[in-house]
């Protein structure tokens, strides 16, 4: 299997007009856990301005209306805002429909190891445990194995919760779930390539005789 899809490699078979619209509301109604929602508006906000000009494009490519801004002049902060009556009505329906959502909350709200670490981890955290717990069930029925759901620490913060992907399951997670998100596919491209890597030099050799 070659790179993880990322919608904003050159040259990619893909693009923003593949897109299905029910796939996109999925995905952006996972994105929407690290969102803002307004009277009539609903906000994405990230660091990476790439991304939400991204979600932008995938947007404008369906017809509907979207902008985005920088947050401040000197915060390092964009957004991406398009209208509350996009995703009026939209369910999960399908397995599809899962997908998309897990891989807009990831994008979204998930982290990764950094390239310092000493070994690759992926979790997803905050403070509205119901909602974590609705997302790992989502995870395990898609076969992604994930740890407890926990409090890092209660001194710090008693209302603030995580669970890491099992690092087994990291590389059905690559495969299955993806990212748009043009620094979380460039990990899950690595993770993916570590694991290959680890499988090949694991293999026994055959001696010579």
């Amino acid at each position: 299997m070659g790179s993880i899809r990322t919608f904003t490699q050159e040259n990619e078979v893909n693009s923003a007009n593949d897109v299905q619209l029910d796939d996109l509301k999925s995905y952006l109604l996972g994105a929407m856990h690290d969102g803002t929602v307004r009277q009539r508006t609903l906000r994405i906000s990230q660091r990476e301005e790439e991304y939400v000009v991204f979600l932008r494009s995938l947007i404008l490519a369906k017809g509907k209306r979207a902008w985005t801004y920088r947050e401040g002049r000197t915060r390092n902060l964009f957004v991406v805002e398009f209208s509350r009556t996009l995703l009026d009505g939209h369910r999960l329906r399908t397995r599809k429909d899962i997908i998309h959502y897990v891989r807009g909350y990831f994008d979204a709200e998930g982290a990764v190891a950094s390239p310092a670490a000493s070994a690759p981890y992926l979790y997803f955290g905050q403070k509205n445990r119901l909602d974590l717990e609705k997302l790992r069930s989502l995870l395990c029925g898609l076969r992604v194995m994930c740890g407890k759901i926990h409090n890092p620490s209660s001194r710090v913060d008693p209302d603030y919760w995580r669970f890491f992907v099992s690092r087994r399951s990291i590389e059905r997670f690559a495969k299955l779930v993806e990212s748009w998100h043009p620094r979380k596919a460039r990990w899950l491209d690595e993770a993916l390539n570590r694991e290959r890597k680890r499988r090949r030099n694991s293999k026994p050799r055959r001696s010579l005789r």
